[in-house]
């Protein structure tokens, strides 16, 4: 049994949506605990949803159950699915959230929610499975009901894959992944990758209209409204500038490419 519940969607809060699902938990199990990740997550968009839940849901305690509607296919044969994994709890569209949430890592268990008596009615609306599969069998788990009694399993789950930087003598061919709301450019390229690729080289990296050089700490090493770049806290390289918006000044938008160049030794 758990007694939280964490909700990111894309439905954003100036209509009823969030309140709608939340009303839905609430009426079968009214003690649990519900957590807002995020619900700005841009329409449709399942690989920002899956990057902000990678970054966000291993922090819970084990056992929290993370309910996920960012739902594209709402109403077609997509499937709806809840899948355990290091004892988390994942409950989504088969859309390719769950693997990307997972890093391609297959869950311990999952099942097709096809079970009636767990959803709020069994003639569920077309388009709002959020509210009336996805909010009832995420009460009932919290309640303490099985996994395997919500469905049968589910066998693989639809794929989708995370874009990998690509590595030669020369350097690193990356792209930005997410870009928050400060405008800070997020790319794929892991610390670990590019240290490793230096190999104690000094690094120039081109991005949008920006050729920065050098790797900072910290936003402040730089003037207030220059550009840098450096490690987040999910140890990602990133692209900011000093108190600015990195994504405007620079031209950078969601899947801009970069190219990170090796050169020399590093003073």
């Amino acid at each position: 049994m758990s007694s939280i519940i964490t909700l990111t969607t894309d439905f954003g809060t100036r209509d009823a949506y969030v309140g709608a699902v939340k009303g839905v938990i609430l009426s079968i199990n009214p003690d649990v605990r519900l957590v807002d990740i995020s619900h700005d997550i841009s329409p449709q968009d399942v690989m920002e949803a899956a990057y902000v839940l990678r970054d966000a849901a291993f922090y819970f305690p084990t056992d929290s159950i993370h309910l996920i509607v960012v739902d594209p296919g709402v109403g077609t044969p997509r499937r709806p699915i809840a899948a355990r994994s290091s004892g988390h709890l994942f409950v989504a569209p088969d859309n390719g959230l769950i693997p990307l949430i997972l890093d391609g890592k297959a869950p311990d268990e999952s099942v097709v929610l096809d079970r009636p008596a767990y959803w709020r009615t069994p003639e569920p609306s077309t388009t709002f499975h959020g509210r009336d599969i996805f909010a009832p069998v995420s009460a009932h788990l919290s309640r303490g009901v099985d996994l395997s009694d919500l469905g049968s399993p589910a066998g693989e789950l639809a794929p989708m894959h995370w874009a990998l930087p690509i590595t030669d003598e020369e350097g690193i061919q990356g792209w930005v992944a997410h870009i928050d709301r400060f405008g800070n450019c997020i790319t794929n390229v892991p610390r670990e990758l590019l240290e490793s690729a230096r190999r104690g080289r000094s690094v120039q990296c081109f991005a949008g209209t920006a050729i920065l050089s050098g790797i900072a700490t910290t936003y402040a090493a730089v003037e207030p409204g220059e550009p840098l770049m450096h490690f987040n806290s999910s140890e990602l390289l990133e692209i900011a500038v000093n108190g600015g918006n990195a994504s405007e000044l620079l031209g950078i938008r969601k899947g801009t490419p970069i190219n990170i160049l090796f050169r020399g030794t590093d003073s």
